[in-house]
């Protein structure tokens, strides 16, 4: 195997799917849709049309807005607090790492550390910062999607006139497909979290080590 790949084989591997997946559900989400409007007469439309499509956008931005949720929420939260045994928390009375500390900067440091002042601000909270951006993201693009898609099927079934994003904010189908996905996700994670107490993956970094005692807290 090559260096560079070697190096870089998880996020290859995990984009890889991700592209995979996402071309599937396009195609297959395509399918359902033409079949939605076969049952209203509706004229069926292309794929590519289809990627341009609210019920595409709504499908996609809807599991993405839930994912970056959990994962922006699951990053704040672990840095304040602890699940004793877990592999998932920090040790139980730690706070900051050493390492955390700005006056141990090195030459080798990020330059926002180096710098210091508000780009070390930004840069110690850098990661929960762009997975809830990217929610906030995928948020207004689940609600701009969701309004569409909204729209088309309410003039296929009724012919009722359209309706703003605002307005289909307002509306208990929206928060039940965010909630849907939500509730999900927090689930998930907070079965990993249980589970790595008294449960191994031998050289996962998700994992304790397999010998260690399940009170053992961290990797």
């Amino acid at each position: 195997m090559p260096r560079w790949l070697r190096d870089n084989a998880l996020t290859i591997a995990m984009f890889g799917a991700f592209l995979v997946f996402l071309v599937l559900q396009s195609v297959f989400g395509w399918q359902t849709h033409n079949e939605e409007l076969a049952e209203f007469g509706a004229e069926p439309t292309s794929w590519a049309a289809y990627l341009r499509s609210g019920h595409f956008m709504e499908s996609v931005f809807e599991n993405w807005e839930s994912e970056f949720l959990q994962m922006g929420g699951y990053v704040l939260l672990t840095a304040y607090l602890v699940q004793r045994g877990s592999a998932e928390s920090k040790p139980v009375q730690q706070t900051d790492r050493p390492e955390d500390d700005e006056r141990r900067a090195t030459a080798d440091s990020p330059w926002p550390v180096r710098i210091g002042g508000l780009p070390l601000v930004i840069y110690r909270n850098g990661l929960s910062i762009a997975l809830l951006l990217i929610f906030a993201g995928s948020f207004v693009g689940h609600l701009l999607g969701g309004t569409a898609d909204y729209n088309e099927q309410q003039a296929l079934q009724s012919g009722a006139p359209p309706i703003g994003a605002w307005d289909f904010l307002g509306t208990s189908e929206f928060w039940f497909q965010s909630m849907q996905n939500w509730q999900s996700e927090f689930l998930a994670v907070g079965t990993l979290i249980v589970l790595s107490i008294f449960l191994r993956q031998h050289a996962s970094p998700e994992s304790k080590p397999v010998t260690v005692a399940h009170a053992h807290t961290g990797d």
